[in-house]
Order: C-alpha cells, then structure tokens, then sequence
C-alpha cells in the first residue's frame, strides 16, 4: 500500500508531498517529493496513529446513565455500585456487540489500538463458561471484526477490597485465584492465533486492593515478559486503604516491591506526594491517563508538571467509554492542569506547541504501553496511521504545528478522514468500513438489555 499525503508528521519534522508506503502493516519507506498519482490512496495531512492504552468497552452502553444524583454525596463508589448491577445482565453475545461498537468509535475518533483491560470473565454469579476465555474470545471477535489493534489485558481480580475480603455480587463475574487466572493468561495467548500479528496479550492484577503482595509476585514471575498494567492511586479513598493495609501509598509501595519498569503501565496514578511523581518517572512506566472519564468520576487531576519536568512518559485512554474522543481526552488532560494551577499551556517541558508535546508525547507512550512497534512514522514501524482534513474550517488557518494545536483545542469530532491499524484500513472518508453491521448488531443488543435492566 502506498498512502500520497499532502503534509506528513514525522518524528517532529512535517514533510510535503510525501508518498509513505507499507507492507505487511510496516511502514518500508518514505518518499518526499512524491506525486500523488503513484499512491494507491490520498489524504491531506497524515499523523501517527495513537493508542487508545485503557477501556473497559463493556461500560459504553451504560454511558448516560449514571449521571443521576442519588441520596447523600455521589462518588466513584456510589457509580461502581451501579456499573455491578448492570454487568449482571451482559451475555457473551452482548459483550461481542459493545466492543465492536466501541472499538469501531476509537478508530473513526482517531486511535488505530486499544488495550482492553478485561476483567468480566465468568457468568452472573461467578461460575465459569465452559471456556475459561469465552468472554476474552468475544472481544478478540470484535477486534478482528473491526480490524483495530489490540493488546488484550486479561484483569486478575481475586478480593473485594484491601483486606481481602471475600468478592459479592457483580465482582463475582471477576474472580480468579492466581492459578485459574494464569490459565485464563495462556488461554488468551493460544487465542491470538486467529488475529493479526500485532495483536498482543498482557496481564493486569487490578488494583492493590483487588490482588494481594503474595498473589501479585506470583503473576509476576510466571509472566516476565510483556506488558503489564495496574490501577493505582485513582480515589483517595483507595490511598487511604491501601496506606493503612500495606504501610505506604500505593504508588510508594508499588515502585519499592516491584520491578516496575518501561513494560509497566500505572492508569490513573493520579493521588501521588512529588517525590512518588518523580520515581515514577524515573522507572520507565508509562503513566496511563483517562482524563474524561477520570472527570466524570471525579477521580482529581494528575500531578503532570512534575511528571514531565522528570522525563515521565505518558499515554491516553477512553476507560469507561463514556465519551470516545481523541482531542477531546488531550484538551480535557491540559486543562485539568490549567484550573489546577491556574495557568495556561502547562503539559510541556521548555516553549513550543502544547498541541504537539500532548499529542507526540501520547502517541509514544500508548505505543510503549501496549508493545506497539508504533507512535512515530519511520521505516520499520507499524502503520498505525491517521488523517485529518486540515480544509475543516476549525484547521484551515493553521500550518504545521498549529495543526496539533487546533486537533486538540479546536477541532470538533468528525475531523478524521481515515485510520489504518497496522496498514488495515479500516476508516475511510471518516466511516468505519463495517459501520452498518456494527451498529444493526448493537441495536439489537440495547433493545435486548434495556428490559433487562
């Protein structure tokens, strides 16, 4: 495939009349100075493709429907509360639908992979399917459906809290000891046999209060390689439990009794002292950040000037789905740092564009987080590739950098034009190939749940 692009962004150096060609979903060359004739497709302005490095992809279709005050002060608690109930009535089947439905959104919002960080593995009630992966089967259906790349992230969830007290009610859908969860782990990798060669299998211990120390090495020695990622000081709530129970905040102790490294993915991370910031930094691990969600549940802003300023690698995230928009979670990261602080243009080191450092900063780091030989355009990198119409009336004042600037701040959704995940393209004149199919199923799908619930 050779894709002619008007403009192209590579590394941080933009390029015109630029013909990029791939093979087998790797970028094999770039030529300047191309024609447009000689390409197989053309766009205007082409960009790396980001990640989208956290979903739960099961929680899109109970979007819109937490937003309702109940008695007393609604909390992050109060709406997990409401998200168990609800799980309680998903079948496989309507598993399937939800994630093709989401996984279909993040590429026509812009993202070409996702890491679905799952963790409803067994029936209402807690027994498992005949097949200890049927429910992971069904969001690698989905992925092969909607040609996104995935690094699945099978969750290991084993108490319902700090103290390891037994799981009840819609947790029950969760549970796993560490033997049973490691062989939903290879389960899982037996399965990528039947996706594309990109496609990647990690491993998730929930939370420190959903695992313990013991179980959390366990998994860790068993799985040495490949990504692995972890909830982590989301809710102060959370902090406070886990400092009681353990000794020390969860980011302290979690940096002082693992080797968390470049393969560690922290979400959230967002209640930590400066000098957890900057360990966490230093190690290597990618900071995964879902600022819409992280608002809509009132989670609190992350302490990202002192992240950055200590070399901290960051990435984005759609977590409950509620809203799926790529600008939108960049726009929504810079400008819980703004009202924090009271400043302006504050996710950056040094000068420059705010638009570029948010965007390139987050195309590397969702890379990094789900293994991805991607987030930059160069020989050798997957084709993970995204075009915008810079014509749109929100870009079309704008040249080079200030293109990312108007992305984020400005542009409203519906900018993308076409997404190829690992050289599938999958979205063109801005329209998933499959829409139509997608969308009749999951119809189908909430007419089915909505009595239900």
């Amino acid at each position: 495939m050779k894709v002619y692009a008007n403009q192209v962004l590579c590394g941080q150096q933009w390029l015109s009349n630029c013909c990029v060609t791939f093979v087998d979903g790797i970028i094999t060359g770039i030529e300047e100075n191309a024609a447009a004739t000689d390409a197989d497709h053309s766009v205007d302005v082409l960009l790396p493709a980001l990640a989208n490095l956290h979903s739960h992809s099961f929680q899109r279709a109970m979007a819109g429907m937490t937003e309702v005050r109940a008695a007393g002060k609604d909390s992050f608690w109060t709406w997990r509360d409401l998200m168990y109930r609800f799980l309680d009535h998903l079948t496989p089947d309507h598993v399937e639908a939800i994630a093709a439905l989401v996984f279909m959104e993040m590429q026509e919002a812009g993202y070409a992979a996702v890491g679905e960080f799952h963790y409803v593995h067994h029936q209402p009630g807690g027994r498992a399917y005949d097949q200890l992966s049927e429910l992971s089967n069904r969001i690698y259906a989905a992925a092969h459906q909607t040609g996104i790349g995935l690094t699945h992230l099978p969750v290991l969830y084993s108490y319902g809290g700090v103290d390891q007290q037994p799981l009840a009610g819609g947790q029950l859908r969760f549970g796993n000891d560490v033997t049973r969860y490691l062989d939903l782990v290879e389960a899982c990798k037996t399965g990528l046999t039947h996706l594309p060669p990109d496609a990647r299998v990690g491993i998730a211990p929930h939370s420190l209060r959903a695992t313990s120390p013991g179980d959390l090495a366990q998994v860790l020695e068993a799985t040495p390689n490949g990504p692995v990622h972890i909830h982590i000081a989301e809710q102060q709530k959370e902090v406070a439990d886990v400092t009681a129970r353990l000794g020390q905040r969860p980011v302290a102790w979690l940096l002082d009794n693992a080797e968390v490294n470049e393969r560690w993915c922290l979400i959230h991370a967002t209640h930590m002292t400066d000098s957890e910031t900057i360990a966490m930094a230093k190690s290597g691990a990618v900071a995964g950040l879902c600022p819409i969600t992280e608002a809509n549940l009132g989670d609190g802003p992350f302490n990202g000037p002192v992240f950055l300023e200590h070399g901290g690698r960051f990435g984005v995230g759609s977590d409950s789905n509620v809203r799926i928009a790529l600008g939108e979670e960049l726009r929504s990261l810079e400008y819980s740092q703004r009202l924090r602080d009271m400043a302006r243009n504050v996710m950056i080191t040094g000068e420059g564009s705010v638009g570029t450092s948010l965007y390139l900063n987050a195309a590397r780091g969702g890379a990094q987080a789900l293994d991805r030989q991607a987030g930059t355009i160069a020989p050798g990198q997957l084709a993970d590739l995204v075009a915008i119409d810079s014509n749109h009336p929100a870009l079309c004042a704008l040249q080079g950098d200030q293109l990312l600037d108007g992305l984020c701040f400005a542009a409203p959704e519906g900018i993308v034009t076409d997404t190829w995940s690992a050289g599938r393209h999958m979205v063109q004149a801005g329209r998933h190939v499959d829409r139509d199919a997608v969308l009749r199923r999951y119809s189908a799908t909430i007419a089915d749940l909505l009595p239900r619930i």
